[in-house]
Order: structure tokens, then sequence, then C-alpha cells
């Protein structure tokens, strides 16, 4: 009896090797794939999840009179000279999206609902719901909106996107050019792909040569499991169409940012409280260490979460809770996702020795106040949002730049002519939409980084593009 076991068990361990583990779903996490069939079934299986969503937005555009506004001709027209800078306009745009539970919640990218006053989503079978948005992440170009439907809705299920390997096959779902129920198929090109869109935002994608195309937006990347593992964003192009370069949103990410959204109506996200750069030979050299990977502390500020637990100032962060820090989008990445309260373990290199120090990670929404005391440090001045008297003085967004209300005399931006009044509009051409968004920016800015201000003269209305060198 123990010969003939010990033989089937020889025989069964020599066919796994021979036809390789994927052949035997007893014996293996997933079950057997047959390529001939696989998208097909991929297919199938997630078609009726994947919708349509069609969206209104209401958008300024510039005035194209506005180069005749001292034109007597006009004046009649307009009571005087002055005529408005900026008019609304209604935009009708598509895109697709995934439903994620019975319930009618589906997740879609922030860049087509976020700013939607109107939205109509169609289901695989024709139906169409009025949808309304649940919330929005445009931190990681996500959002959650949400249909009343009386009957069960089909959903999608996730995978795991940190076990997704360069090579493996994926399938893309959805309404490209307005041609909905679209399936395309390729491979994963390469991971964390970073510095694609705005470097405020939270990025680590996917990247595909599955073709993806405008309406693509927010639909599903799966595996031959037929399970996501991104939501489809962006292209790299020069055409306006697809050239085989895509990214995409893993669904580790998505799915946190989702479940956030549902439950809070907003992602709250982790701040240690420090300015970080990638290494580089020559700063390895300088802070004597041999390592490439982790993330160098190039500034902590003063009263945050990193200060009080002891990190300083060229420490390199090697692990962050137990797990490596290749770099620095990693390194963010990872403590926006960490709770709000959590102790985090962090490993640093401090002069060639390795320290074990303990954060309390704070709130990000919380550090603005901090933050502030850094721009102040940073670029000698403190600044406001626009009140609406300067929104309709200089026909700006409402959220547009901020105002400068007091300059150190020996400040930076004093050295290069700012004053009191004066507008930011953006820094290294990223748009200031935001008081938050304006410290977000600063915040990435390297100590002696030579920047670009688009600034707006409080005098003339003018705008013009200055050199600033930060302290």
């Amino acid at each position: 009896m123990y010969t003939q076991i010990r033989s089937r068990f020889v025989v069964l361990v020599f066919a796994i090797l021979l036809l390789g583990a994927k052949s035997f779903p007893a014996l293996c996490a997933e079950k057997p794939v047959d390529l001939s069939t696989a998208i097909i079934q991929v297919s199938k299986q997630n078609l009726p999840a994947v919708v349509y969503i069609e969206v209104t937005e209401s958008k300024e555009v510039v005035n194209p009179l506005l180069p005749f506004e001292n034109d007597p001709f006009f004046w009649r027209f307009f009571g005087g000279p002055k005529m408005p800078k900026k008019f609304k306009q209604e935009v009708k745009g598509l895109g697709s999206g995934m439903i994620i539970d019975p319930q009618g919640h589906i997740l879609t990218n922030y860049h087509v609902a976020g700013g939607a006053t109107k939205m109509e989503v169609t289901l695989a079978d024709g139906s169409r719901y009025p949808a309304r948005l649940v919330g929005g992440d445009s931190k990681t170009d996500l959002a959650v909106v949400h249909i009343s439907a009386k009957e069960h809705l089909p959903h999608v299920t996730f995978g795991d996107s940190d076990k997704v390997e360069v090579g493996e096959w994926v399938v893309a779902i959805g309404v490209p050019r307005a041609l909905e129920k679209s399936v395309t198929q390729g491979i994963i090109s390469a991971k964390h792909r970073r510095g694609v869109t705005d470097p405020t935002s939270y990025q680590d994608f996917l990247q595909t040569d599955a073709a993806i195309n405008p309406g693509n937006s927010g639909g599903p990347l799966l595996n031959l499991y037929g399970q996501v593992i991104g939501v489809n964003a962006a292209i790299a192009t020069q055409s306006g169409g697809f050239e085989g370069i895509g990214f995409t949103i893993p669904s580790n990410m998505a799915q946190y940012v989702a479940n956030a959204l549902i439950t809070h109506g907003k992602v709250e996200r982790g701040w240690l409280g420090i300015t970080i750069q990638d290494l580089t030979p020559e700063l390895a050299k300088t802070i004597h260490t041999e390592t490439l990977k982790g993330a160098l502390v190039a500034d902590v500020t003063k009263g945050g979460p990193a200060e009080k637990a002891g990190l300083k100032k060229n420490d390199v962060i090697v692990a962050y809770r137990g797990k490596e820090v290749s770099d620095t989008n990693e390194l963010r990445n990872a403590v926006a996702e960490t709770p709000i309260g959590t102790d985090a373990k962090i490993t640093v290199l401090r002069e060639g020795k390795k320290e074990e120090l303990t954060v309390k990670i704070g709130s990000l929404e919380a550090a603005t106040k901090i933050l502030a005391v850094s721009v102040k440090e940073r670029l000698g001045v403190e600044v406001r949002a626009p009140n609406s008297l300067e929104v309709d003085k200089y026909g700006i967004n409402p959220n547009e730049g901020v105002v400068i209300t007091w300059e150190d005399p020996k400040g930076p931006l004093k050295e290069v002519g700012f004053e009191v009044g004066d507008m930011i509009l953006a820094i290294n051409n990223q748009p200031i939409e935001s008081m938050e968004g304006f410290v977000d920016l600063v915040s990435l800015l390297k100590p002696k980084q030579k920047i670009s201000l688009l600034a707006l003269d409080h005098r003339s209305g003018n705008t013009g593009t200055v050199q600033v060198v930060v302290r």
C-alpha cells in the first residue's frame, strides 16, 4: 500500500513539473487558463458590469472678443469698454466605468465625473439611469458615482495589482470614441510608472499596450482570470489616439480610494511632515552611503510628525512599516494610504548605520496650517485665496491661484519684484487650483531649487513668468 501511494505521488509531482502548475486547479491559487478562450471568457464575465457614462460640464472659456475690448464699435453692445473676460459654456463628454457592487456604485476617473453637472449612465443592456457623484479624488484621478436600480446589478471583482507581472496578458474593456462594449488585449509593459501627470498626484501606474482611446477612461483593465487589476486613465500620444502606451491606476490603490469615497465621501491621507528626494550617485557620496534605494530626507517640517519622532535631514528612509522603500514616490504613496493616528515603524540609514523610529502618522488636511509656515520660510510670503472682487477684476476662476498678503523684505519673491496683491497662478507649469494645492506644490520643492512662477501683476492685470530660487 505504501509503495502504491509513493508511486502515485511521484507520478503526480512529475506531471506537475512536466505540464506546469496552472494545469492543476486543485493545487493552484487560480484556475487554469485556456489561452484559446481566455479573452472570450473575460469578456463574457465583465461586459455586463462595464458602463457608458455621458457627462455634461459647465466650463469657463475665454471671451473670443476680448482683443476688441477697447474698440468703440463694441461699446454700445456691452455698455462700455469693459466686457467679460470669460463666460460659461456647457460641454458634453463621455467615459467608461465599472459597477463595483450590487448597490449601484460605479468606479470611474475623476477627469470623467469630477466636474460634471449632469451624468447619465448606460448599462450593457441599454437601460439608462441618472447618476450622482458620491465622491472624487483628483490626486489619484478616481471617482465613484451611484445609480439607483431596482434589479440586482452585475459587478466586477478585483485582483491584487501588486502580483501583476511585466509581460502578463491583460484585457481592456470600455467605450472608446463612443463605440460601446469594445474589448482590446495586450500585455503589462511596465510597472510603477510615475511622473505621467500632475507631480502632486499619487501615481503608481501600470503601463500597458492594450489599446486605450478617448472614452476608455474609467474602464477596467483585467487579467485573464477576469479580475480588475487597473482603472484605465491616460495615454502617451502625439496624435491624440492610441500609440501603444497606456496607463492604468492599480486596483489596490483604486479599491482603497473607492472604499474611502463610499464611506466618507473623501480620501483622508496620512502625512509625515518631510520633504524627500531620490538618491543620486552624487547625493549618496555627499552623505556617505552606498545605496541608491530609499528616500533621502531633504527637509523636516517643524512641528510635524517626523520631527517629533526624531527624523533628521539627510536620513535615508529605506523601509516603511516593514516594507523596503525603493524611491520617493513609493514612500509617499505608502504614507498617504496609512490610517491617520497609526504608529508606523520607519527604518533609516543615518551616517551609515540603521536606526528604527516610530512615527505617529498625521493628517494631510490638518497639516495645511503647519505647511503654510514652510511656505513662508521657503518663499518669503504669506498667501490667501482670491476674493470675489479679484475673481471678477482679473477674470479668473474662484479657486485659481493665490494672492500675496505679506512679503519678507529679504525673501526670494521680493528680490525678483513681487508685491503684496500680486498673484501666483502656477508653479513649474502646474496650475494652482486651491490653497491646499499651492501648499502641496511648495512642499515638493527642494532647497535651493530654481522654479518658474506664473505671476499676475495686481496693478496691470498682466501675467508673466518669473524665475525664483527657493530658500
